[in-house]
């Protein structure tokens, strides 16, 4: 595993030399758990989505804009839970955070409608 420094490096490297500013990498996918690490290129925007059941942005490098419903500026060192309604994020630096969402809740299939419990 690598240490969140590396992956920072990593993330904002990447970001750098992508045609698209943008480099994201998925450290932790656990069940409906998943942390990704995010690089964003100052300028570049990840275009507005529906949010998952729980999310949080933690601003490890750099400055964005959460934009949406509810606008809203993170620096780096910041943690925010994101919004239940469709939000983007704009980079106002060059940028790298931790996303961590949950997917799905207990019962619920990805796209939040009953299913049935599976045992292996």
């Amino acid at each position: 595993m690598p240490t969140i420094e590396s992956a920072v490096a990593k993330a904002l490297e990447k970001a750098m030399a992508s045609d698209k500013g943008r480099f994201a990498e998925i450290l932790i996918h656990d069940g409906p758990l998943r942390q990704t690490i995010i690089g964003l290129r100052t300028g570049q925007v990840l275009a507005e989505h529906n949010s998952p059941p729980a999310a949080s942005m933690y601003l490890l490098r750099g400055r964005v804009r959460v934009t949406g419903q509810d606008q809203s500026e993170v620096v780096a060192g910041e943690i925010v839970a994101l919004t239940h309604v469709r939000h983007g994020v704009e980079a106002l630096e060059d940028s790298v955070f931790l996303l961590t969402t949950v997917t799905s809740q207990a019962g619920e299939s990805h796209g939040g409608s009953p299913q049935e419990e599976r045992h292996a």
